[in-house]
């Protein structure tokens, strides 16, 4: 029987509350790289990933047939060594994998194809439906997705999964614009997102339409909140829940900015200002800090191979060591609780050759020094 809708909406505040601007560099993060051993196989195409505890497990698809299959692969890092997997049966073709995990298993949702991996009994079940994906979060007890789109297409929906009784359920409609790529996080509580003011024609969306706003799954309610305080065309940046606020970085014109905001009082604060810009890096939350993985350069023609590292005690960034890692695009990145993994991604085509992209299987890991791991 579906849940009883009701929209909440309460008027956005937007309060950038002062705050001390440290200076954006402070040396760098002490620890040590180490190299992993190379995986059995690359994972070219539509790779997820989920970190379960123990290990690492990589999902995806390889064309080396045509159709391209799924393959799978886990890495320990405590015996440094990865298995194959036995993937599940899979169709001709599918796009857009995201992979969670519940504690048990690995979600994996695709467009044409969703499967659920078991590690302690290494078996497969498919998935009757899939969920949107244009953010995907793990509530604890349901998987759910909100937004996506292709092309010059936004969506506005959202749906729920519950493994335990496997069934999916449709969200409350929400008072946001539609969004490709939402950014947003997983508070314990509410799914906080954030959308742009434009949609992917380049239009700005209609003002009755809420730029951010949170759902709550106990009563499948919205409610507006203050948007991200940012304007213009470009909507970058990446998020993570820091136990207190919503952390956003690598967000502004200048892909620079950074920014809190705390859900308990509806107000943003504007953090230090990153070192360098970047497009689209991975961020993590390690429990004392926000690491910063990859991305690309402000104007997009080259990809980074360097992290960063965010301290809110301190209100400052540094740089982790140089890893021991080439330039790659799209790598596997995961927090362990101790340490960073970096994996895999793709060696691109360089300007004015033919020369095909490259997958490498090769990939490091960083573990923080001292006590504020």
């Amino acid at each position: 029987m579906p849940r009883l809708s009701k929209l909440c909406a309460f008027a956005s505040i937007v309060v950038l509350v002062p705050a001390a601007i440290a200076a954006s560099g402070s040396g760098t993060v002490p620890g040590t790289w180490r190299k992993l051993r190379p995986a059995p196989l690359a994972v070219p195409q539509q790779t997820a990933s989920v970190w379960t505890g123990r290990q690492l497990i990589v999902f995806g698809r390889r064309p080396i047939t045509n159709p391209s299959i799924d393959v799978a692969e886990a890495y320990d890092p405590a015996r440094d060594a990865w298995s194959r997997l036995s993937p599940p049966a899979a169709p001709r073709s599918s796009l857009g994998y995201r992979a969670l995990w519940t504690g048990k298993e690995m979600l994996v949702f695709g467009a044409f194809h969703s499967v659920a991996f078991n590690p302690a009994t290494r078996t497969w079940r498919t998935l009757r439906h899939s969920v949107p994906g244009g953010i995907t979060v793990w509530t604890g007890r349901e998987a759910i997705g909100w937004g996506g789109g292709c092309c010059g297409d936004a969506e506005s929906d959202g749906a729920a999964y519950n493994p335990a009784t496997d069934a999916f359920r449709t969200l409350a409609r929400s008072p946001l614009a539609p969004s490709q790529a939402p950014l947003g996080v997983w508070n314990g509580h509410e799914l906080i997102l954030f959308v742009s003011s434009f949609g992917p024609d380049g239009k700005r969306w209609p003002a009755r339409l809420a730029r951010a706003a949170a759902y709550r799954p106990l009563t499948n309610t919205w409610r507006r909140i203050a948007p991200l305080p940012v304007t213009g065309l470009r909507f970058t940046g990446t998020a993570v829940w820091d136990g207190r606020e919503v952390v956003v970085v690598a967000s502004g014109a200048n892909a620079r900015s950074a920014f809190a905001y705390n859900p308990a009082t509806n107000h943003w604060r504007r953090l230090a200002s990153m070192p360098s810009a970047r497009i689209g890096p991975t961020a993590v939350w390690t429990g004392t800090r926000l690491l910063l993985w990859g991305g690309q350069n402000l104007g997009a023609t080259r990809y980074l191979r360097d992290g960063l590292a965010y301290d809110p005690l301190t209100n400052r960034w540094s740089s982790l060591p140089a890893a021991p890692l080439g330039v790659r695009s799209s790598p596997v990145v995961a927090w362990t609780g101790h340490a960073l993994i970096v994996w895999g991604g793709e060696v691109g085509t360089p300007l004015g050759t033919t020369t095909p992209p490259r997958f490498p299987r090769d990939g490091a890991v960083f573990t923080p020094s001292g006590r504020r791991s």
